[in-house]
């Protein structure tokens, strides 16, 4: 075995971290008869030699030395071998052949092309894996096949062969993903592979492979699902629970400093499959799988969500509170029902599962009310999760306490005060306070004492601007001295940024902070002073004193700034200017053609603002609605303070806003904590615009 390995010169091939001198150790490392060894050097393949799934030209140099270990018997942990061989020549190049040699992105593709092909040209060698003695191979060489052997036809008959043969229920479900593969990636066989996966959901084959043969179904072919798909896989659920469970054996194989052995660990810890205290943990993958191509469909999986939920299965109940989440963040729906269960997971016994409902609420913000009164009760018998404590980095608040400040729950202000009394805020209390409102006013005083005493030292920034945004939240013009204090005292370390934390919170008391003019009017007078914090500055004047000959000049000069950051903001001052901004109205004209999007949307609002005339501005806002949908609900926020001026077309997008049922923001393969609180601002500024005279169609 690794002949030849030696004549190749590793230090001339790179990967993710520079010279590949070390791959050799850890092809060998790969074939050790340490387990913890092996598990090392397969980190070391996913961290360096393939790193986030790139190819380099010592990946290239690898592929045949890792045909050389999956082919012989005596290597242990073949599997994992068989999945990095199918990850290095899986990638789908999504048209990037096209790409010209003088791009610079060429190599890459290049690399991936010559990858496919040379782990392609060596899947054959899958082919003897499918009744190999380890489990561990039998499980991983479905989906390699799948995906790079070149006769899929041949696969599809094997993968039925070994279906039949195959003891191991999960090797099973691997052999009916793999046919899912393959009607995905071959048309041609798509109908074979469907007509063979339709066979195994009758229920003369057991519920685990029924459930996984319609998971796949959902997958290819979602419209040939039964209309009562979700009664069905309830039913199998219950089969499932009722079967008795079976103790997998542990594994010997010490803890090792992994990646790849704290994904293992995890995955144990989470099925307890060691201890063999959950029926079928394998369900989850399934039902993942079943929930992704249900898509739309957000009755039937808020259905069928609602049965798991209801589970004697504390791991069933589990894996649909986290899969509750990625519902919740992508469509929108009537999730009432389904959140208060979510709510009820709170009071379980089972740690993980409470912590677990507790996070999914905390980004529902007000959609987690029917689970108030859980939250409410989870937070009075567990003071110890109030706050978190981390080894690096600020304490912050607990998850629960969180979800019921953000559904604007009065019963989180008297533990919020508790928790104001500790010597460090937590770094997110002020934020949580936004939601909170009139409420939350009793903290003002607090917050004040807190605000005063922190030190005007270098973690100023980080300190300050969490209590700066909660005193902004309430409007608690009363602190104008606290916030002065950190204006005047603010050290050269990120001095702008805390700078333009205070200017927010004095523009928003308004003329409550007449106290800050003259430090207002200094700012704009001194040099050094960036463009983009004059334009800032120039905004807080006008909100506090209403000086139009003060700010305007100031205004009109930043918007000729090159920095795009500056133009924005002296565009979004202007607007709060009204008609007083009318004279830069042909400067803001000209920001229309502005290359950077988010600078002609600014531009377009400020400029129907200061002229009260949509017929300029709209047509850049309805391209930039339609092109760039994070920018709707500011579009949406403009349409709904809008009074007599008509926006001609508005009314027909904001109807189409609130006829979608997958949210503005949602994107595949990941998501921000506010998403679902910006999407659910987005439909309530629809309804308002529509209850308007101003949009018609």
């Amino acid at each position: 075995m690794f002949g030849g390995i030696d004549e190749v010169d590793w230090t001339v091939l790179r990967h993710a971290y520079g010279q590949a001198n070390n791959v050799p150790a850890l092809l060998r490392g790969l074939a050790s008869a340490d387990p913890a060894e092996r598990e090392s050097a397969l980190d070391g393949m996913y961290g360096a030699v393939h790193h986030q799934g790139d190819v380099y030209d010592s990946t290239l140099a690898c592929i045949p030395f890792l045909f050389e270990l999956v082919a012989n018997p005596a290597v242990q942990d073949r599997g994992g071998i068989v999945e990095l061989l199918t990850s290095i020549g899986g990638i789908d190049l999504d048209g990037d052949d096209e790409l010209n040699p003088e791009d610079e992105e060429f190599e890459y593709a290049a690399n991936y092309a010559m990858a496919a092909s040379a782990v392609t040209e060596g899947a054959d060698v899958f082919l003897g894996l499918l009744d190999a003695e380890d489990r561990g191979v039998r499980l991983a060489a479905p989906l390699a096949l799948a995906t790079l052997h070149d006769d899929p036809e041949l696969v599809l008959d094997l993968l039925r062969e070994r279906l039949r043969a195959e003891p191991d229920s999960e090797v099973r479900f691997a052999c009916v993903e793999a046919a899912g593969r393959i009607a995905l990636r071959h048309g041609r066989l798509a109908p074979q592979a469907v007509q063979w996966l339709s066979g195994l959901t009758r229920v003369s084959y057991g519920a685990g492979l029924r459930l996984a043969a319609l998971a796949q179904l959902a997958r290819c072919v979602p419209e040939e699902l039964p209309i009562d798909v979700v009664p069905v896989v309830t039913s199998l659920l219950r089969e499932l629970r009722a079967e008795p469970v079976v103790t997998a054996p542990a594994a010997d194989r010490p803890s090792a400093p992994t990646l790849v052995g704290q994904l293992r660990e995890r995955r144990d810890t989470d099925t307890d499959v060691e201890k063999g205290s959950r029926p079928a943990p394998w369900t989850a993958d399934l039902l993942r799988t079943l929930h992704s191509g249900l898509s739309d469909r957000v009755d039937d999986r808020i259905a069928l969500l609602t049965d798991q939920l209801c589970s004697p299965d504390w791991g069933q109940r589990i894996d649909a509170v986290r899969m509750s989440g990625g519902l919740l963040r992508t469509w929108r729906g009537a999730y009432e029902e389904l959140v208060g269960l979510i709510g009820e997971q709170l009071a379980d016994p089972e740690p993980r599962l409470a912590e677990a409902a507790a996070d999914a609420l905390e980004e529902l913000f007000t959609l987690a009310g029917p689970a108030a009164d859980a939250l409410a009760d989870r937070v009075a018998a567990d003071p110890a999760a109030w706050v978190r404590t981390w080894a690096s980095g600020p304490p912050t608040l607990g998850s629960a306490l969180t979800a019921l400040a953000r559904t604007g729950d009065r019963r989180a202000v008297p533990v919020l005060a508790l928790v104001l009394e500790r010597p460090e805020a937590p770094h997110n209390l002020g934020y949580a306070l936004d939601h909170l409102g009139a409420v939350a006013a009793p903290l003002a005083p607090a917050l004040r004492r807190a605000l005063g005493g922190i030190p005007l030292d270098a973690q100023l920034y980080d300190r300050a601007v969490p209590l700066l945004y909660g005193l902004t939240a309430l409007h608690a013009a009363d602190a104008v001295p606290e916030v002065l204090r950190i204006l005047r005292g603010a050290p050269e370390y990120r001095r702008e940024w805390v700078t333009e934390s205070v200017l927010r919170t004095l523009a928003a008391f308004g003329p409550d902070a007449r106290e800050a003019v003259p430090e207002l009017r200094a700012l704009l007078r001194s040099r050094g002073s960036s463009v983009a914090l004059m334009a800032r500055t120039a905004g807080a004047l006008w909100a506090i004193d209403g000086d139009v000959g003060a700010v305007l000049p100031v205004l009109r000069t930043a918007l000729g700034a090159a920095d795009s950051a500056a133009r924005r903001s002296a565009a979004t001052a202007l607007g709060a200017l009204g008609p007083a901004g009318a004279p830069a109205a042909p400067a803001l004209s000209r920001m229309l053609g502005a290359a950077e999007p988010w600078t002609r949307v600014d531009a377009a609002i400020a400029l129907w603002r200061v002229t009260g005339d949509p017929e300029r501005a709209w047509p850049v806002l309805l391209a930039a609605w339609e092109e760039l949908p994070h920018t709707r609900v500011a579009t949406a926020q403009r349409l709904a303070a809008s009074a007599d001026d008509v926006a001609e077309g508005a009314e027909r997008v904001l109807r189409a806003e609130l006829a979608s049922v997958r949210r503005h923001n949602a994107i595949d393969g990941g998501y921000g904590s506010h998403d679902i609180f910006t999407d659910e601002k987005l439909l309530a500024l629809c309804r308002q615009a529509l209850t308007r005279e101003g949009p018609k169609t």
